[in-house]
């Protein structure tokens, strides 16, 4: 029996030149994560994460709270983000965008669920990954994490993982979005794999979070 369990990487660096960087309050919380997850008894027996540098800085920092190395992790492409910046450029060609899009938070969460609801209904030509493409990699690298045994931990971001929780309680399609944009920063979702299919066990938990640390709550 395999338990995995998947983190939303930490706050990254929104309306900066480099979203791909975590902020200061982002390693904070996963450091706090990481001490929250000891103190639950978690031991991972594996480590995975995506190629994105807020994955791996995220990890670094809950390792840590785990006595762990992060340096042990196994990289799978399938664990990235899918291109949101690429299928703005193939939504909005020959057109101007809105304004604000990557400055003010409500537009920018707007247009991105329009446009990853329009991506899975084939509306958006010649987009940087096909959604049956994305929908592939994210199945690979869920069963590169379950051939194993024991405990999996991996640190990933909100579409791959919303992608992966409606997939795995049998949702349509478009609730991925619905379920991304929940999903706070650095928080869990855990899945037990049973004989013959994945179980969802866990939904956007953040067990670092409480009346002391509620600071350190964030979705973006």
């Amino acid at each position: 029996m395999v338990e995995l369990i998947v983190i939303r990487h930490a706050q990254a660096s929104f309306g900066a030149d480099d979203y791909d960087v975590l902020s200061e309050l982002g390693h904070a919380q996963s450091r706090a994560l990481g001490q929250a997850l000891a103190a639950q008894g978690v031991k991972p027996d594996a480590l995975w994460i995506g190629e994105q540098r807020r994955h791996r800085e995220t990890l670094e920092g809950v390792a840590e709270g785990l006595g762990l190395d992060a340096a042990t992790a196994q990289v799978h492409p399938g664990l990235n983000e899918f291109d949101f910046h690429g299928l703005l450029e193939a939504r909005y060609r020959g057109r101007d965008r809105p304004e604000n899009l990557h400055t003010d938070r409500t537009t920018h969460f707007r247009i991105l669920r329009e446009t990853v609801l329009e991506w899975q209904q084939g509306k958006i030509a010649d987009p940087p990954e096909p959604w049956s493409d994305f929908t592939a990699r994210i199945r690979a690298a869920r069963a590169a994490m379950l051939e194993g045994a024991g405990q999996v931990l991996a640190v990933s971001s909100g579409g791959a993982i919303g992608r992966m929780v409606a997939e795995t309680v049998e949702a349509p399609e478009e609730q991925m979005v619905h379920l991304q944009l929940q999903i706070k920063n650095c928080a869990v979702s855990r899945f037990i794999a049973g004989r013959s299919r994945l179980y969802l066990t866990g939904f956007n938990e953040t067990p670092h979070i409480g009346a002391a640390t509620a600071h350190l709550l964030t979705y973006s």
